[in-house]
């Protein structure tokens, strides 16, 4: 009678031996996100609405959005349609042992160093304030208003510097910019946008070199407007 060796009887009992999970492959988009990279995308968003790219609906919704997001593909999607971003998913990555996706980058807001010295101030309180025709505008302005309108007309103003620079701080009351269409306005410092718009109703972008007004500051409860004039002195 053949009989089986009592080891080849324990090899074939033994089960084979289980192989080690594939490490799991997945996308950055599905990492979560940190506090910090939530308000950066809401600084983003506030650059966004300074230069007219959204309204105040429209911020409000995607800045609540953004606030609520947990991972990078929900945050990233309130960018996704926004020209000039640097919008990116990370390669990716795998579960065990790999270092973690770094976040997003988005194209730094550029800054702005306003010339030294004290600043020439426009200040009123429920009142209009307004300024037009061959007034003198100095490197740096700073507006405050509260409660009442302000229009700055710089059609047939006299520039003592090719670069302006205006400092917001109005309340209540629309701003309106007026312009020659051979200048440029650059809205990208506003720091804030608060129950107001943003509105670049100019009909053309001019050429680089041109005269330049630098916008900063803070609106709140009214809209900003920047239009072309129907006369130039420049």
């Amino acid at each position: 009678m053949n009989t089986v060796p009592e080891e080849s009887e324990a090899a074939a009992a033994a089960p084979e031996a289980a192989s080690p999970p594939a490490p799991k492959e997945f996308s950055a988009r599905d990492l979560r996100v940190s506090d910090a990279e939530r308000e950066h995308v809401v600084g983003v968003l506030q650059k966004a609405i300074g230069r007219g790219m959204l309204d105040l609906d429209e911020f409000t919704e995607r800045t609540d959005k953004a606030l609520a997001s947990r991972t990078r593909g929900e945050l990233n999607s309130v960018l996704a349609d926004l020209p000039g971003l640097v919008h990116r998913d990370a390669a990716p990555v795998l579960a065990t042992g790999a270092a973690p996706a770094p976040a997003p980058q988005y194209a730094p807001a550029p800054q702005y160093a306003p010339p030294s010295g004290t600043p020439l101030e426009l200040r009123a309180h429920g009142s209009n304030l307004k300024r037009s025709g061959q007034w003198q505008v100095p490197s740096h302005l700073r507006v405050r208003n509260k409660y009442a309108s302000t229009k700055l007309d710089f059609t047939e103003a006299v520039l003592t510097s090719p670069v302006v620079y205006i400092e917001l701080d109005t309340k209540w009351g629309g701003v309106e910019l007026v312009v020659p269409e051979e200048a440029g306005v650059d809205l990208n410092a506003i720091t804030e946008v608060k129950w107001g718009s943003v509105e670049d109703k100019r009909k053309r972008q001019p050429a680089s070199g041109s005269p330049t007004i630098i916008v900063t500051g803070r609106v709140h409860g009214g809209p900003l407007v920047v239009r072309n004039g129907r006369r130039s002195r420049w």
